[in-house]
């Protein structure tokens, strides 16, 4: 396992890490694609880790609708704590997109004062912060997306996000269905959009394997 990959132990030698796992009571799970992650009914104080692997945030409200309301990569951090207040009472869990790994540490443990005063402690806390930033400009982005007013504009837009990270020629990170739910369309509606937008020759869509040619 390697964790010099893990953006949360950015600068904190193999050593330290191994000491922490043990001082923080750290467990590792591992999931098949499909399977639940967590489920945020309230007063969690683990913080998850990617390992490895895919996941979503997704939340059901009263009606079975689901929206995608984050997604997470290998390195990306998630939590009960770190996440909004359900004041709904809608289902709110983490899905396991494939299989994957997951650490768990609790909230609790990395924010409490070392008694020992570790350099490394300071430098997870540190790293958790940049990280909590990461997740407030993926949240931002996000919102950018919602705002457009069409499923053209939206999915144009999203695709410009994964071409400045990935180059014009890309692939999804999620199932057509997971796509529509994230941006909050119906799958339908949106693969027909899909299929009119290669036919204007925006993009080349094979599978999950998209070209982005021009933006408007």
């Amino acid at each position: 396992m390697r964790f010099s990959k893990i953006d949360l132990f950015e600068g904190i030698s193999g050593d330290d890490v191994g000491k922490m796992m043990c001082c923080f009571g750290a467990t590792f799970r591992r999931f098949k694609a499909g399977a639940t992650v967590c489920d945020y009914a309230g007063d969690g104080d683990e913080v998850g880790v990617m390992m490895y692997g895919r996941a979503a945030m997704t939340r059901t409200d009263e009606d079975g609708e689901i929206a995608v309301l984050e997604l997470f990569d290998e390195g990306d951090i998630f939590g009960e704590v770190l996440a909004f207040a359900n004041e709904n009472g809608d289902s709110v869990r983490v899905v396991a997109e494939s299989d994957c790994e997951v650490m768990f540490i609790k909230y609790s443990q990395i924010t409490k004062r070392c008694e020992n005063a570790c350099a490394h402690h300071s430098r997870l806390v540190s790293n958790m912060f940049g990280l909590i930033a990461k997740k407030t400009l993926s949240l931002s982005r996000r919102i950018e997306i919602l705002s457009k007013k069409t499923t053209r504009e939206k999915l144009l837009y999203y695709f410009r996000i994964l071409a400045k990270r990935y180059g014009d020629e890309f692939y999804l990170p999620m199932s057509v269905t997971r796509l529509a739910e994230y941006i909050c369309a119906d799958r339908s509606a949106m693969t027909r959009e899909l299929s009119s937008m290669q036919a204007d020759g925006l993009i080349e869509l094979q599978k999950k394997k998209v070209r982005l040619i021009k933006a408007v």
